[in-house]
């Protein structure tokens, strides 16, 4: 089954382009399923096996001394009955992937900013230098576009039309999605572009220009994913909001702040580029909390006197 599981990870990121990231930690799960089995026969995993394994997954006990969170556990079912469905399709016999259910757990709540809290934290940049009018520019982008730490990072000036105010960015899975920006961002980010006497492709440098091997590119410049996330919590923290904020936080804030403003779940999805609604749903708490002003407004009420 070994091999079978190398194929099954190959495939995950050539056939079907998920990241290395995510094949690494479908490795990781398959190999904890293959220390419990052994290097078995596909056709020895059975419902009972599987029970088994859920058993030894409950009790089982990390470096730290510490036991896998339930969510934990279901990340390691997931990739098992993933794996399953790979060999179902390579007309390998082994067990029906849909006997596999995921263990019931709370979704995490998500944090987010209110408006007003990010217009807190862009009135704390200082914008009179270039590094600061860089910073307030990323701020800006994150909160108009809902863009993932990791798409902003990859973007060079060529791939962001400010005029049209909107670009394609490549997300998860090598997908292709629109990303539409406001006014302000749009300007923000010119503001700032209007600093720089380079030809560099990254759209947002860092501050060191020795740093790394220089090259025509300039992808010896471009600012990390680290780096970002240090720059959003510092402005956090200057603005007094003691929340954890983060550059997700800000996707976050995005999707909330148009859905409280009445955009569709739907749309919401394809603007974030979830590929399951489900996953859109974690936001559903924010129209919850307005069902009661929604009622009031649009239900019509009776004549009747009592």
């Amino acid at each position: 089954m070994t091999d079978l599981v190398n194929d099954f990870l190959t495939n995950l990121e050539v056939a079907r382009g998920r990241s290395f990231k995510t094949a690494d930690n479908y490795r990781h799960y398959m190999e904890r399923f293959l220390e419990f089995t052994g290097d078995i026969e596909p056709a020895e995993i059975t419902s009972d096996l599987i029970d088994q394994y859920r058993l030894w997954l409950a009790r089982f006990t990390t470096n730290s001394g510490g036991e896998l969170k339930t969510i934990t556990q279901a990340y390691h079912l997931i990739a098992l009955r993933s794996f399953l469905k790979f060999l179902a399709k390579k007309g390998v016999k082994s067990l029906d992937p849909s006997v596999i259910e995921l263990p019931k757990f709370a979704r995490k709540q998500v944090s987010f900013l209110h408006f007003d809290e990010v217009e807190n934290i862009l009135q704390t940049v200082d914008t009179s230098d270039k590094p600061s009018l860089r910073d307030h520019a990323i701020i800006e982008l994150f909160f108009s576009s809902g863009l993932r730490v990791s798409e902003l990072v990859n973007l060079n000036r060529d791939h962001i039309n400010l005029d049209r105010r909107e670009f394609m960015v490549r997300g998860k899975g090598n997908k292709d999605r629109p990303i539409f920006i406001s006014q302000s961002a749009a300007a923000s980010v010119k503001k700032y572009l209007a600093t720089r006497d380079d030809n560099f492709e990254p759209l947002f440098l860092n501050n060191s220009p020795n740093q790394g091997t220089p090259n025509t590119s300039g992808d010896f410049r471009r600012l990390t994913s680290r780096s970002i996330e240090r720059i959003v919590k510092k402005y956090a923290a200057l603005a007094g909001i003691t929340k954890h904020v983060s550059p997700h936080t800000m996707r976050h804030s995005f999707a909330t702040d148009i859905l409280m403003n009445g955009a569709d779940i739907r749309a919401v999805q394809s603007l974030l580029g979830h590929s399951s609604i489900s996953t859109t749903q974690i936001y559903t708490h924010i129209t919850d909390n307005n069902l009661k002003e929604i009622h009031e407004k649009f239900h019509t009420e009776t004549n009747e006197d009592f």
